[in-house]
């Protein structure tokens, strides 16, 4: 078991090259939206090997709020009957608890709209900052009375009559999950819906891509007539039978630690194909100079004996973004990561705490508008806050490989998406 209490971490420091086999748990990403898809079936869903985790957890609470069964077999499978509909509409308002849950905030309004009900949402005190107004503003023109104040969480939906649908025109420029959370229940509406995104740039576009891969395979009809355009036709998904993929993006510290440390590091039962974001760790860990090798067993990264300096455009795979700075922070010269401005609309403004704490572990670390430049690696042992981000939990992590003494504050967080992360962490360092 890793050395933690409920408040800090000592992440341990690599003894030498890290060379391990790590075995990670099902996306999230895929498992929330399978979950939401479930909820809105016309028939009962199976779920095989879903993530367990605070954000999944959140999401079978949400749905189970909407009027969906969800139960979890002696296998950890999850047995879902959706939400019947056709129900009182009359009735009193119902409440879903998003905590700091980007995809229960965001995914899960336009289904609470189409059950009839007024459906209250509310989170975590930190979740009262992230935006909003996209996907509430979209919802009013579709038909649903939202009331909230500055389109921000605590907020309500309810379209008595049902929703609308038609036509939307919205500019999801700080996040690629307002076009998801349309499309999801797009099908429910009653001339399902046709959404154009407006802006000038789409951040994290594989995963509408996964969104749309994920409404087919439950035969829901989703153009793309040209891009940045997607049309849902109406009518109910068909229940789904679903093995959930390992996260890609939980696997990125693993693979970052075996270039960090010129190690060696296996993934099993990576995807052939794939439309999770995480699956562009390969490219990254080639640009550092990693060597990667896939085959039936999985992925294998192994690492460079120096980081070259990279200039790596993340604008798709945002998520990606600390962990990549983790390790171009060791990088022999001057790294920049662009296109990330949107992360400062994620759990917290990602690009400014990667800059503050790195800064305390004694890199030397240039903050733009939109990217992050690194000049000089970090050698300075401090406590690592982590901002109730997982992703900066795991970040922190891949930084105390090379910087022994590094304590991480609150990393209990990273449960929300990976509640075994720093027993796994701490069996692959070998410490």
């Amino acid at each position: 078991m890793a050395e933690v209490d409920s408040a800090r971490w000592a992440a341990p420091a690599a003894k030498g090259p890290v060379q391990a086999t790590v075995a990670v748990p099902g996306s999230k990403s895929l498992t929330n939206r399978y979950l939401l898809t479930a909820a809105a079936a016309d028939s009962s869903s199976v779920i095989r090997h879903p993530l367990v985790s605070r954000d999944s957890t959140l999401m079978i609470d949400a749905v189970r709020s909407l009027g969906a069964r969800v139960e979890e077999d002696a296998r950890g499978d999850l047995l879902v009957s959706p939400i019947p509909l056709e129900r009182d509409r009359d009735a009193g308002p119902l409440t879903v608890d998003c905590g700091l849950a980007g995809t229960v905030m965001r995914f899960v309004p336009a289904l609470a709209a189409a059950t009839g009900r007024p459906v209250d949402f509310d989170g975590d005190e930190t979740a009262y900052t992230r935006p909003m107004s996209t996907m509430l503003d979209s919802l009013e023109a579709l038909g649903v009375d939202v009331r909230s104040t500055d389109g921000r969480l605590p907020f309500r939906v309810h379209a008595p009559g049902g929703v609308r649908g038609g036509t939307v025109r919205i500019d999801a420029s700080d996040s690629s999950q307002f076009v998801s959370g349309l499309l999801l229940s797009g099908c429910l509406f009653d001339l399902g819906v046709d959404v154009t995104h407006t802006g000038r740039s789409l951040p994290s576009r594989p995963h509408i891509d996964m969104t749309v891969e994920v409404l087919s395979d439950a035969g829901v009809l989703v153009e793309e007539p040209e891009p940045g355009r997607w049309v849902v036709q109406p009518g109910r998904p068909r229940g789904l039978d679903v093995l959930v993929e390992p996260d890609l993006s939980n696997a990125a510290p693993f693979l970052a630690a075996a270039l960090v440390t010129g190690g060696r590091v296996t993934v099993p039962h990576w995807p052939v194909h794939t439309t999770q974001a995480g699956d562009e760790f390969r490219r990254i860990a080639e640009a550092f100079g990693g060597r990667v090798e896939q085959d039936r067993t999985g992925l294998t990264v192994t690492g460079p004996a120096e980081l070259p300096a990279v200039d790596l455009d993340l604008s798709d795979v945002g998520e990606l973004t600390p962990v990549t700075a983790a390790v171009a922070a060791f990088a022999a010269g001057t790294s920049t990561l662009r296109g990330i401005g949107h992360l400062r609309g994620h759990e917290t403004d990602r690009l400014a705490a990667l800059t503050a704490e790195l800064t305390k572990a004694g890199a030397v670390v240039e903050e733009g508008p939109d990217t992050l430049t690194f000049r000089s690696p970090p050698h300075s042992p401090s406590v690592w806050d982590t901002y109730h981000d997982h992703r900066m939990v795991m970040a922190g992590a891949v930084i105390a490989l090379r910087v022994p003494g590094l304590v991480l504050d609150d990393p209990d967080t990273v449960a929300k998406t990976m509640p075994s992360f720093m027993d796994l962490w701490t069996e692959a360092v070998g410490a």
